[in-house]
């Protein structure tokens, strides 16, 4: 009997739809533990849920999750917005983000999986961020479409009097608001929502979603766009802000065309996550998003590289270096193998819900999972001719696979093609499937070992679900 892929990327079950993600290492019961806290997509119909729940893994393997149940619920019943959750001494605070993220509150437990409770009010706002510094001290950062940061008092819920920072980066126009600040405007690297600090080799790290209102060619953004994940860092933690990059964008595998520009490959939308290192190894969280709206986002994860160049810049993505020295820094490439950087099991059933390309854009799409099932699957929907679904990256090992078997519905006639390394890359099968077909088994024609990206093309008349698929020996 096969296994069936459980973690990948997402890293969660499918069924799950935890975004905002801010991940957490923290010790408890003798036990170091990477924590995930963030909002809850149970609405399905309106952003984020009315509980929010906490899933760990040991730093082991990144790929065992454990559920702990719910950690909070909204004193008023309201929906939670996006969490964060930080440790000072024996105490862990989760600062929960009520009515929408309109009313933020700091509650307490002496567990990481909590519950929280004592929920005491504060004067933060939209999406709090918080960072414990080396000497104890507290700061937080918040912020929509504008930003703010603080020290907090001892109580971990008061602004510290005469710290309070308006604008500490520059921010996006705000057309929500007839009086927003237009003072502060960055064109290029606009601050959006989604604030998490980081302390990262002395230097301070403000992480947050960017709305990009600059055409970015390369990544195929020509119109506003708020998928990335950004940074800048400073030397002091409520000033100073420099330039950074962008680490993370949400928009799928980047085609590159002959002209030099992109080609997006999967529905970017908001975007929200932190950085970690496990293991001396640094991550950064963020999410995507299924269905054909941005009410059912799922967490991913991807390494990254970090360094600090000899003028004390702070580099963070996908690194170039001339010389051993870093001199620039892109978004890191949105996989399907997440921690798995040798590619995931190409042996397991592998749900087509984790693939991180789907062509053309906006119209095939992952249909979001809900059943609390072992093993469900997140199908793509709605693929037509011309349709490549794709997958980077898996693991074949030293010995190739002799056949590949596809689990798919169609109306209609449709035919699938197997290619490797690109989506325009060697077919090494070719499968045929009738309205009557749900699985169906090729060989394969040319030999696959080591890690691969893996693409389904699909071309016929109807419509085809993709469902799952696996390689055999």
């Amino acid at each position: 009997m096969k296994e069936t892929l459980r973690s990948a990327n997402p890293y969660l079950p499918l069924w799950e739809h935890i975004p905002d993600g801010e991940p957490r290492v923290f010790e408890y019961g003798g036990e170091k533990r990477l924590y995930v806290y963030g909002s809850h997509d149970t609405e399905k119909t309106a952003y984020c849920g009315r509980d929010q729940v906490v899933w760990s893994a040991p730093l082991d393997d990144l790929t065992n999750w454990t559920y702990h149940g719910v950690c909070y619920t909204a004193t008023n019943g309201s929906i939670l917005y996006a969490p964060d959750v930080v440790q000072k001494g024996d105490t862990f605070y989760l600062y929960a983000a009520e009515n929408q993220g309109g009313r933020i509150v700091v509650a307490s437990s002496k567990s990481p999986a909590g519950p929280f409770t004592h929920p005491v009010e504060t004067k933060l706002g939209f999406d709090p961020g918080v960072l414990v510094d080396d000497d104890g001290r507290v700061y937080a950062f918040w912020g929509f479409c504008s930003c703010y940061c603080a020290e907090l008092e001892e109580d971990m819920a008061t602004i510290k009097e005469g710290t309070l920072r308006s604008h500490p980066i520059g921010h996006v126009p705000d057309p929500w608001n007839e009086n927003a600040d237009t003072a502060h405007i960055d064109l290029r690297d606009a601050f959006f929502e989604a604030s998490s600090p980081r302390k990262i080799g002395g230097k301070y790290v403000y992480v947050y979603s960017k709305r990009c209102v600059t055409p970015q060619p390369e990544l195929g953004v020509y119109e506003d766009n708020n998928g990335f994940l950004s940074y800048k860092w400073s030397d002091s933690p409520l000033e100073g802000y420099q330039d950074g990059g962008d680490i993370s964008f949400n928009g799928g595998e980047i085609l590159k065309l002959p002209d030099g520009t992109g080609q997006q490959t999967y529905r970017w939308g908001n975007n929200h996550g932190g950085l970690v290192e496990i293991n001396g190894q640094w991550y950064i969280f963020y999410h995507r998003h299924t269905g054909t709206d941005e009410f059912a986002r799922q967490g991913m994860i991807e390494p990254v590289d970090i360094a600090i160049g000899r003028n004390g810049k702070v580099y963070i993505g996908d690194i170039t270096y001339v010389n051993g020295e870093p001199v620039s820094s892109k978004p890191v490439e949105m996989t399907s193998s997440g921690v798995s950087v040798n590619g995931i099991d190409a042996y397991k059933i592998i749900s087509a819900g984790y693939a991180c390309h789907i062509s053309p854009l906006r119209q095939a799409y992952v249909k979001a999972a809900y059943e609390q099932k072992d093993g469900v699957s997140a199908p793509v929907v709605n693929i037509k001719d011309g349709t490549t679904v794709g997958f980077r990256y898996l693991q074949f090992g030293e010995i190739p696979p002799k056949s590949v078997t596809v689990s798919a519905r169609v109306k209609g006639q449709m035919k699938v093609r197997v290619r490797v390394d690109n989506y325009h890359g060697k077919i090494v099968a070719e499968l045929g499937f009738a309205p009557e077909d749900t699985v169906k088994s090729a060989p394969l024609t040319s030999g696959i070992i080591g890690k691969r990206a893996v693409y389904f093309e699909f071309s016929g008349s109807g419509k085809a679900e993709f469902d799952t698929f696996t390689f055999d020996r």
